[in-house]
């Protein structure tokens, strides 16, 4: 009987697990690392351990360390949650040498299926030798033989840029991982990546918990999942699960496991990959089902049986990731404080961090899942868009926006997407539409706080005053007036003001605005806004050819040959910046000439850190 567990991650995953622990009466260990030493699911498990550093490298993927920790407090088990080691055998085998119970597969059905290579060897279905790819081969995709979530993945269309994906995803995978090796497959062009939920005991019962529809991705990570996959015949959907319990049976499986796949428009299935452990998306699969698949794992590693057939699924449940990064800027993440983040009352909110957390550069910048369970398919994605439009984040850029829209889009309410969406929409979801009262409504709100103890009005003409705001990438300038009625501004009606609320009547249509402030970050409802001051400061303008950090990060890679001096293009990579475990390209601002070079291999930078300086050609100015 297990009464101590120690989860071997962090964020989001650990805080869930701890979630079921406390209902099951087990108590629970955190590890975390010296950034995460004030983070949520440090601060809710009943003892914490320090894995001394900051990266992946030291920290959460230092298995020795983890397995010391799980013995120095009192733990006799370990779960793995998802990344990091949840799918590495030799971690798995120290837990178990440990004499501790492994909440995962036996050591030997991970490395059956954690290299995806080995796996498709398992299943019999050949990989394309990279040495041998042909332009009659492409697309292909380059892909890490470990680990997920989207790194180590790389779509090549013309062979030219075969050498450099294979490179760009060995080094992504390798940090990721610590695995650099990767392969190639055949890329299926407007497939449907639908995957199949198992639970395996081991008394020899599988169950095949219904299909999940994981195609709305970005970098080949997903952003919406849902259960059950819409669209599907009766026979693919047999044949799935079919597939998916055969592949567990084949490596004597244990525990909870996905089997992935990529479904052709034309409905033929293709194996990707087995995870070998719970999936990021796995509550749409609980909503679905009533149960709770952390407590089923830690029951069938006490040994308990299953029973001989799964429960009945019950309508249909829609997962949001909810994540620090901007869409419209090439995904780049996001860091800075979250201030606030609720959802109402009807969907479910899975987060591993609380208000007023730090959302640092070290680690996936997912804050949280949003998920909505009803009894149509229709009913959840209405009840999961209006529950993210409604939810409060105050904090750094979210997808928020992005999500809303891509769940009232056409295609997806009509059940036609595939993996190529965002390739398709992602300039119309990610198209600018602030309110545009917002701006006002921030500029009463902000009078309000500054009226005197006489008020705000003086025996004087009314003076129109001024304020300036950036939002949506612009700027904005709003007046407003003291009257001896209160407030006023052309073509409203204020109706109330306070530093808080703000009413205006537009048209006879009166619209509330809630307004929080944060130093210089106003939020006007699901607006956010940065109040400028009222002249520019002209030490902060920077010339056209200047290059600073969009995100902090560390430097690995300078484009060879790369010195003061060279020539560059206009959207040429300079550089690579490692931040929340993805690698982004830097490129060139500008065509012209490179004057100054101040990065180097290996330093850390913050946003806005000067990179390079290009001076721009005499022809383009």
């Amino acid at each position: 009987m297990i009464t101590s567990l120690l989860v071997a991650n962090r964020g989001e995953i650990a805080c869930r697990i701890f979630r079921t622990c406390r209902e099951l009466g087990i108590r629970t260990v955190a590890v975390h690392s010296d950034a995460d030493e004030n983070a949520l699911h440090a601060r809710v498990a009943d003892t914490t351990v320090r894995l001394p550093g900051a990266a992946p490298t030291e920290t959460y993927l230092r298995g020795d360390l983890i397995v010391k920790a799980a013995v120095a407090s009192g733990a006799d088990a370990v779960h793995p949650g998802y990344g990091f080691l949840s799918e590495n055998a030799d971690f798995a085998r120290a837990v178990i040498d440990a004499g501790l119970v492994w909440i995962g597969p036996p050591p030997e059905a991970i490395e059956a299926m954690a290299s995806k290579t080995r796996a498709k060897q398992l299943m019999g279905i050949p990989s394309l030798d990279r040495d041998r790819v042909t332009e009659s081969d492409l697309p292909v995709l380059v892909k890490a033989a470990a680990g997920g979530g989207g790194r180590g993945m790389r779509i090549v269309r013309r062979l030219a840029d075969l050498d450099g994906a294979l490179e760009g995803a060995r080094a992504e995978a390798a940090s990721a991982f610590g695995d650099g090796e990767v392969f190639v497959e055949s890329y299926v062009e407007g497939g449907r990546h639908v995957e199949v939920q198992v639970l395996a005991d081991t008394h020899g019962t599988v169950w095949a918990l219904g299909t999940r529809d994981c195609s709305l991705q970005r970098r080949h990570q997903k952003v919406i999942e849902e259960a059950p996959a819409p669209g599907l015949s009766s026979e693919l959907r047999d044949e799935l699960h079919a597939l998916a319990v055969r592949a567990a049976r084949a490596v004597d499986y244990v525990g909870a496991g996905t089997v992935e796949f990529l479904v052709s428009s034309a409905g033929s299935a293709h194996f990707l990959e087995m995870n070998t452990r719970l999936q990021v998306e796995h509550p749409v699969t609980e909503a679905v089902f009533g149960l709770d698949l952390v407590a089923g794992q830690i029951r069938v590693a006490e040994g308990h049986a299953l029973e001989s057939d799964p429960p009945r699924a019950r309508g249909h449940a829609v997962e949001a990731r909810l994540y620090a990064e901007d869409p419209s800027a090439d995904w780049a993440p996001q860091t800075g404080t979250l201030h606030r983040l609720t959802v109402p009352d009807d969907v479910r909110l899975d987060t591993g961090y609380g208000d007023g957390d730090g959302i640092g550069v070290h680690y996936d910048p997912m804050l949280a899942k949003v998920i909505a369970h009803a009894p149509t398919r229709a009913e959840a994605v209405r009840r999961l868009s209006g529950a993210l439009e409604r939810a409060t984040i105050h904090g750094p850029v979210t997808n928020r926006d992005l999500l809303v829209r891509s769940l009232r889009h056409k295609e997806f309410t009509g059940a036609g997407m595939d993996t190529g969406f965002y390739d398709r929409h992602l300039a119309e979801l990610t198209e600018p539409a602030p309110d545009p009262y917002a701006p006002l409504a921030a500029a009463l709100a902000d009078a309000q706080t500054r009226v005197s103890r006489f008020g705000g009005y003086r025996n004087l003409p009314a003076q129109p005053q001024l304020k300036r705001y950036a939002t949506a990438g612009e700027e904005q300038e709003v007046r407003y007036r003291h009257t001896r009625a209160g407030l006023e501004a052309d073509g409203v009606r204020v109706v109330r003001a306070t530093s808080g609320l703000v009413v205006l009547e537009v048209d006879g249509v009166q619209r509330k605005f809630e307004v929080t402030r944060y130093g210089d970050q106003v939020y006007v409802g699901a607006t956010a806004l940065t109040a400028l001051p009222r002249f520019p400061d002209p030490t902060t303008q920077h010339a056209p050819g200047t290059l600073l950090a969009p995100m902090p990060g560390t430097v690995v890679k300078i484009a060879d040959g790369l010195a003061p001096g060279a020539a560059v293009q206009a959207g040429q990579p300079l550089l690579w910046l490692e931040a929340m475990k993805m690698q982004h390209k830097i490129t060139a601002p500008v065509t012209g000439t490179l004057t100054a070079l101040h990065a180097a291999c290996g330093a850390q930078v913050e946003v806005g850190a000067l990179l390079a300086v290009v001076e721009v050609s005499q022809e383009d100015q």
